[in-house]
């Protein structure tokens, strides 16, 4: 299904009731959809079809030791394939729907393919805010698997041309619900039985979750990949990144922050949301540019910050 050449140009879909029932009669087959979610565009798959599975895997080039996150509806749909203590029940009514992924123990029974978990004993769950994934997840009736919908490794999609133009001739479906709000990936938070650990910072911070939790995140120094985004290198751009740069050398993209002024700015007024929401579709415009180099402005570590740095030193391969 997804070498169809359903791409952005003829076959893109806009929000609304026949796009999505087409959307999902594509999933229930085994067929991949290009979605939006709050965060990124997730490309999606029946997290139950080892072959689906397979698909995702070789339409982005992704490594198969690199787990996928399953999207449910529901916090009841969640517990029919995660287990559930206390601490990840609380972090779940606090921020579902929305941008945190909660890593927990798989159910004795969990129906997604081994794939999907890379053969962990985990799994990693969300339950989205944006209509039109949850509408796809309601009218299908499935649990969807959906990494970011473009090539691993890469720039993660925040709009419906992104993903065209990443995966090219092997674009599933796009569903398009125009540009994501967040702009960058969810929070991915592992339970670790009475205690947590943060293993890729986003939207919901570090704040957020010691504030309703009233307990910080425990640091784990861990080389196993339990989920998404810790990859050293990882949503890079096809040119090499410099960070923390205020004057740009010639023949380099500067994207600006704040007082940095740039080619173009995350947030000319230093707002730290503004700048994540921008963050992967300025990436895209300063890949696309015809310098040979991306510089990017100094930003702020608190709150959101960090994970934006996080997303920016991935991207510049610094560790």
């Amino acid at each position: 299904m997804s070498g169809s050449n359903d791409h952005i140009d003829d076959n893109a879909r806009r929000y609304g009731t026949q796009a999505i029932t087409a959307a999902a009669e594509r999933l229930k087959v085994g067929g991949l959809v290009a979605v939006p979610t709050e965060t990124v565009y997730g490309l999606a798959a029946d997290s139950t079809n080892a072959g689906a599975i397979a698909d995702i895997y070789r339409t982005k080039g992704r490594p198969d030791f690199n787990p996928l996150i399953v999207h449910v509806p529901s916090i009841t749909a969640a517990k029919k394939l995660g287990m559930f203590n206390v601490l990840a029940e609380k972090l779940a009514k606090d921020f579902w729907p929305g941008p945190l992924t909660l890593v927990v123990p798989k159910t004795k029974d969990c129906p997604v393919a081994e794939a999907v978990t890379a053969g962990l004993d985990t799994i990693a769950l969300r339950c989205p805010a944006h209509p039109m994934m949850r509408e796809l997840l309601e009218i299908s009736g499935l649990f969807l698997a959906a990494p970011s919908a473009n090539r691993s490794g890469g720039i993660s999609p925040t709009m419906a041309d992104h993903v065209a133009r990443s995966l090219g001739n092997a674009a599933p479906l796009i569903l398009d619900g125009g540009r994501c709000q967040s702009g960058i990936e969810s929070t991915i938070v592992a339970i670790r039985g009475n205690d947590y650990q943060i293993l890729r910072p986003g939207p919901i911070t570090a704040e957020n979750l010691q504030n309703t939790t009233s307990q910080e995140a425990v640091s784990q120094r861990s080389t196993a990949v339990e989920a998404p985004g810790q990859l050293a290198s990882h949503y890079a751009p096809s040119k090499p990144v410099h960070l923390n740069i205020s004057q740009a050398q010639p023949d380099t993209y500067l994207i600006g922050f704040g007082l940095v002024a740039g080619d173009s700015s995350l947030s000319p007024s230093g707002d730290l949301a503004e700048a994540a929401a921008n963050l992967f579709a300025t990436l895209h415009v300063a890949d696309a540019s015809d310098r040979s180099q991306i510089a990017v402005a100094p930003i702020p570590d608190a709150g959101i910050g960090a994970a934006l740095n996080d997303r920016l030193r991935r991207a510049a391969h610094q560790d």
